[in-house]
């Protein structure tokens, strides 16, 4: 990467193509992106979000697409809309489509897609979001998500089954992440994302009107720091699973710290 390249950002640094299927998520993940958007445009509140409604497919394309699909990105897929993503994912690799199901994920939402969809294997790379392996981070951040457990033993089995898998750590939740890449990088074939939280104070006072303790996000906010971004950086730069989200390469180009491809 160099200093004056363009960087891809957001989901176009994983797919060329996204598909959504529902209006809000009961995760409700307080620095939600979908979240902050969707209440500033009317379409949901900081209370509303986390009701799940199916979107208009009827527009909806499912032919083959020349890059990856991204599935979803905007919500997660969850126990309330499982059975419409399976006929979803069956539609879109019946097609010949190659597809990245990005999710904290519930297990029996996993257990459900992999069994369904073992002989298309070959089609389907899971990304699991894990950005802290202490559950009371998690609950923090991520109210309704699944545990770390959970998503842990999601992880092994999509691995023990032979489907593609790697992890977004996007964004960190905490100061430590070796401890998080000690435990998931076993399991891991392809790439482990690593992120900031973007507009950290702005996005979670929206989504949580204003009741959301911020010095939980000032204490982020200074663990995310550029030099503690950088020490992070040195430390994993040379690591093969390891990949840096835009919000980590700016810091770095930014510092003129870059030493590797990035």
């Amino acid at each position: 990467m160099k200093k004056n390249d363009n960087l891809k950002f957001g989901t176009k640094e994983w797919a060329s193509y996204n598909f959504n299927f529902t209006n809000g998520c009961s995760n409700d993940c307080v620095y939600c992106y979908a979240k902050e958007m969707a209440i500033r445009f009317k379409r949901k509140t900081a209370d509303t979000w986390k009701e799940e409604e199916l979107v208009n497919l009827k527009n909806k394309t499912f032919s083959k697409k020349s890059g990856l699909i991204m599935i979803p990105s905007s919500h997660d897929i969850t126990l309330g809309n499982i059975d419409i993503a399976l006929e979803l994912i069956e539609r879109l690799v019946l097609n010949g489509n190659t597809l990245l199901i990005v999710t904290k994920p519930n297990y029996e939402c996993i257990k459900k897609i992999v069994n369904k969809f073992l002989k298309f294997k070959t089609q389907i790379i899971f990304r699991f979001t894990i950005g802290s392996s202490n559950n009371e981070v998690l609950k923090l951040w991520e109210p309704n998500a699944p545990s770390f457990e959970e998503r842990y033993i999601s992880l092994k089995l999509a691995y023990k089954l032979g489907f593609s898998t790697s992890i977004s750590c996007e964004p960190l939740l905490d100061n430590k992440f070796d401890e998080l890449y000690a435990k998931v990088k076993p399991y891991v074939t392809s790439s482990i994302w690593v992120g900031k939280m973007n507009m950290a104070a702005k996005r979670v006072k929206i989504n949580t009107n204003s009741t959301f303790p911020i010095e939980k996000v000032e204490e982020l906010i200074e663990w995310q720091s550029d030099k503690n971004i950088i020490d992070l950086y040195m430390k994993y730069s040379n690591k093969s699973l390891i990949q840096w989200k835009e919000s980590i390469k700016k810091v770095i180009i930014k510092n003129d710290k870059f030493r590797i491809n990035i």
